[in-house]
């Protein structure tokens, strides 16, 4: 089976999110996509606790139906995971499978940065997908610049933020007090 990896902070996981992960099962590029939240990030951003951001992916998981789960793998491995680990070690705790790594055209400005970056291209396929204001992927669609940055400057604001995110991260977001100013959680 051909199984996508769409990792990312998912801090929190928007619409645009859900977008690409289903763009990949309809155009058939993929037979399944893994949502992989990231344990701890490589490059900078203070993350809401993994938790809430493994219970809002397993959120948009569900929404998206069959075909949709949530990898928890990075909290196995030790910190900082790597993407080349990560996949490594899915790859060989699951052979049956083909993994292809999802990255927007956003992100490829940083793949230079990336650890063992060669490494990984050679062995785990890229599914790049677009991205509006981003220069155009050939044989993808530009996905909306939807960016979990936004929704969390408007959850702190207390601006119109439920047109960004299905409706189930949004309750968690509210019962958990996620990204509120005071930082008080329920």
């Amino acid at each position: 089976m051909h199984v996508a990896i769409y990792g990312g902070s998912f801090n929190p996981p928007h619409v645009g999110h859900a977008m690409v992960a289903s763009w990949l099962r309809w155009t058939g590029r993929v037979d399944a996509v893994w949502l992989l939240p990231a344990f701890h990030h490589a490059f900078e951003k203070v993350l809401a606790p993994w938790e809430d951001r493994v219970s809002m992916a397993e959120s948009l998981a569900a929404t998206l139906g069959e075909g949709f789960r949530v990898e928890r793998i990075e909290q196995e491995l030790p910190v900082p995971s790597y993407t080349v680990r990560t996949l490594e070690v899915l790859a060989e705790r699951h052979p049956e499978h083909q993994f292809h790594l999802v990255v927007g055209a956003d992100v490829l400005p940083q793949l230079p940065q990336w650890r063992e970056i060669g490494r990984l291209r050679a062995r785990f396929p890229l599914i790049v997908v677009g991205r509006q204001g981003w220069a155009p992927v050939e044989d993808a669609p530009s996905f909306p610049d939807v960016s979990s940055t936004e929704i969390r400057a408007l959850v702190a604001g207390g601006g119109m933020y439920a047109h960004l995110v299905p409706t189930g991260i949004r309750e968690i977001v509210e019962r958990r007090r996620l990204y509120v100013p005071d930082g008080v959680r329920a």
